[in-house]
């Protein structure tokens, strides 16, 4: 899910005990955020404050791995097969089901 995604769905439906956003409108990959402490738990009335800094650039090669599926699995046999005999498919299939994911636009072609 891309930063903007992210912070549209925090704005409209924000998970109990937690305030998050950006720290200013100029920089939407640094946030602060507060989180209140569980009732019932040593942390209750607990205000907790954290920083997220989200990475402006997604190496690709860390999301290499995931594009190898376990071809043992019986629940991806589709996508081992289409592994196994058009590879160039696959990667273009994974390659944007991940940009998807990242809201970035889709490849026609790797």
């Amino acid at each position: 899910m891309c930063v903007f995604a992210f912070l549209a769905k925090l704005t409209l439906n924000p998970p109990e005990g937690i305030i998050a956003g950006p720290i200013s409108e100029d920089n939407f990959f640094e946030w602060e955020c507060l989180i209140t402490g569980p009732d019932e738990t040593c942390f209750e009335n607990g205000v907790f404050p954290a920083k997220i800094i989200f990475p402006q650039v997604i190496h690709r090669r860390s999301l290499r791995k995931s594009y190898e599926p376990n071809d043992e699995s019986a629940a991806n046999v589709n996508a081992a097969k289409m592994w196994r005999e058009d590879r160039a498919q696959f990667e273009l299939i994974a390659d944007n089901l991940v940009r998807k994911t990242l809201c970035l636009p889709p490849n026609t072609s790797l």
